[in-house]
């Protein structure tokens, strides 16, 4: 089922679902189902499954460092199929234009349909550790929405090399994300917002947005949005901070501010354990005022980890 079939189903009731992380490679995927099973009382009508572009490590050789290039996890897609089989919840890859050519695209999302996964968030992607800015992949999409494009027309027959008269065609429901504080590469708010209702306008169904800690911030967002014509749902992603150092960590690689009471509160505590429970009690606030404001998703960034996820979902749903 679609997310959007998902969302009217519930008919203005908020629900909830969050976003893994697949282990890096040589891990078993028993360690992912232990950090799922515990989710699955709340009853999640999908998850999302990140997705990593290529990385560089360096080998010495000969007494030099050779560059090489790497996967660091294991494909998304196989992670998809494991999970729609053993809970029978539909699942949504992400899709990046960082790091894949748009025949390698069209691959994945013809083994998407194949195997009835018919959800797919849509994402340009990071630039990678050793880029200033976001440089796309030879052969590649550049932006969100020429990825959103080449989805919308393989629903429609059209694929890179051929237009294909058949019975089964893909049906995709496509998510993108969008930035309450704007992305970082973006130079205003409302210029982020053009892109955004650009991405909605070609074809975009759904919108989950990046974490934030100040609920205002996600309501003048929307606000924003509706004022410009953008009318699908926009999904809250949110995330519990964890440790102390989310302080400085957050901010920088997200480019997202903190809420004075919340830094405080961190800064009084006398370990991470006590951080975990400031973030846990933070985020089941957030959580409650949200469905107060109506969301129709609660949506969790997980990190792998599910402890935190579950004791405020306990408190919420």
């Amino acid at each position: 089922m679609k997310v959007t079939e998902h969302i009217a189903k519930a008919a203005g009731k908020t629900l909830f679902s969050f976003e893994i992380i697949p282990p890096k490679k040589g891990k078993n995927i028993q360690e992912l189902y232990d950090n799922i099973d515990p989710l699955m009382e709340f009853n999640p009508p999908f998850i999302d499954v990140t997705t990593s572009r290529e990385e560089y490590v360096y080998i010495e050789k000969e007494g030099l460092f050779d560059r090489k290039i790497t996967r660091m996890r294991p494909g998304t897609l196989g992670i998809c199929a494991a999970i729609k089989h053993k809970y029978n919840v539909d699942t949504v890859p992400h899709v990046l234009c960082g790091g894949f050519t748009k025949e390698e695209t069209e691959y994945l999302l013809v083994d998407c349909h194949y195997l009835g996964i018919n959800n797919v968030m849509a994402l340009r992607g990071d630039a990678m550790k050793h880029q200033s800015y976001f440089e796309p992949t030879n052969g590649g999409h550049t932006y969100a929405k020429e990825l959103v494009d080449q989805i919308l027309n393989l629903n429609k027959g059209r694929y890179l090399h051929d237009v294909m008269e058949i019975d089964d065609y893909c049906d995709f429901c496509i998510g993108v994300a969008a930035y309450p504080e704007k992305h970082i590469e973006s130079p205003s708010l409302q210029s982020d917002l053009k892109r955004l209702k650009e991405k909605v306008d070609a074809g975009a169904d759904y919108v989950v947005t990046q974490m934030f800690f100040d609920n205002q911030k996600y309501v003048e967002f929307v606000n924003a949005a509706r004022n410009i014509g953008i009318d699908v749902p926009i999904i809250p992603g949110i995330k519990p901070l964890a440790i102390s150092r989310h302080l400085q960590l957050l901010p920088q690689v997200f480019k997202i501010d903190l809420p004075e009471d919340l830094i405080k509160a961190v800064e009084s505590c006398k370990n991470n354990k006590e951080v975990r429970q400031v973030g846990i009690e933070w985020c089941i606030q957030q959580s409650k005022e949200l469905i107060e404001f109506g969301v129709p998703v609660l949506h969790y960034y997980s990190m792998g980890k599910s402890s935190n996820i579950k004791a405020i979902a306990k408190s919420v749903f």
